[in-house]
């Protein structure tokens, strides 16, 4: 059996004044390396919607080199045009990470011939195995399985994160894994994590291990070990949070916010982000207590 393994959508720390704060964010690679997570950088969680060209580039330089090969580093380079995801994934490549992530562009409406070209252009330009990102809920395009299956005989697309929420998709993409062989599936939902390794998924990439490192590493672990209550107990747990939490609103946010309240060293958002209220801190900060996080 193939041992699953786990990534955790790191965020990215910032300072009182919205600067990234490069310690506070090696500081929370280390906490993640140490529960036995790998890391995927400038993802949602990670607000690189808010984040520069060059701030992106240094970010991973900080990332990669604070994991110093103790863990797995895959960095998302997709925007809305082709050309700035291929500059960005040409220096991802020089700085020598793990993978490289593709949202699907936003903003602007694409065909699925559109995504082929996209993906296979970024695809052709780097060494490193490039993976498909589907958040169709925040990019509004959407790759379609039979679009997954055509990209995944690309001799450099490696695999596909599903962020979409949907299990019929996840089961879709899956289906193309098994057909076309050497296309990995990783799931985004935390509340389908087991369920996506039992069904042929190769890992997960989670945001919400950013608050529950160990939680979600114990997941895999259990998993992997064949220890099956050990895996579904820490999945409840998983999924109990979860459930909780993202009742209160936008799910990265929250995240943020559940892991400021834990450590303010990871500071804010950067505006636009809704600022947090008091009435939501107080709601989180009960949840926090009631999961035995803090």
């Amino acid at each position: 059996m193939t041992a699953r393994e786990t990534f955790v959508a790191l965020v990215t720390c910032f300072d009182d004044a919205e600067e990234i704060d490069f310690r506070a964010t090696r500081a929370q690679v280390r906490r993640q390396v140490e529960a036995g997570n790998h890391i995927m950088c400038a993802g949602t969680n990670g607000d690189f919607t808010a984040l520069t060209f060059e701030e992106k580039v240094r970010l991973t330089e900080e990332v990669v080199a604070e994991a110093g090969g103790k863990a797995r580093v895959i960095v998302n380079a997709g925007m809305p045009a082709t050309y700035e995801t291929v500059k960005l994934a040409r220096e991802f490549d020089r700085i020598g990470v793990d993978g490289i992530a593709v949202i699907t562009p936003f903003f602007i409406e694409c065909t699925q011939d559109g995504l082929i070209r996209h993906f296979s252009t970024v695809a052709d330009a780097v060494k490193t195995p490039v993976y498909l990102y589907d958040i169709p809920a925040r990019t509004q395009n959407h790759i379609e399985p039979e679009t997954a299956r055509v990209l995944a005989r690309h001799g450099n697309i490696a695999g596909i994160k599903d962020s979409g929420g949907q299990q019929a998709t996840l089961e879709a993409y899956l289906e193309v894994s098994k057909a076309e062989g050497d296309f990995d599936v990783y799931s985004g939902p935390d509340s389908l994590v087991l369920w996506a390794f039992q069904n042929g998924a190769k890992g997960c990439i989670s945001g919400l291990g950013n608050v529950m490192p160990k939680v979600l590493a114990e997941i895999a672990e259990g998993y992997n070990a064949g220890d099956l209550a050990k895996a579904e107990a820490a999945q409840a747990k998983f999924t109990a949070f979860r459930t909780d939490l993202y009742k209160l609103g936008y799910p990265p946010a929250l995240v943020k916010r559940s892991l400021y309240l834990m450590d303010p060293s990871v500071g804010a958002s950067r505006q636009p982000a809704l600022p947090p209220s008091p009435e939501q801190d107080e709601k989180i900060a009960a949840l926090l207590k009631t999961h035995g996080l803090v």
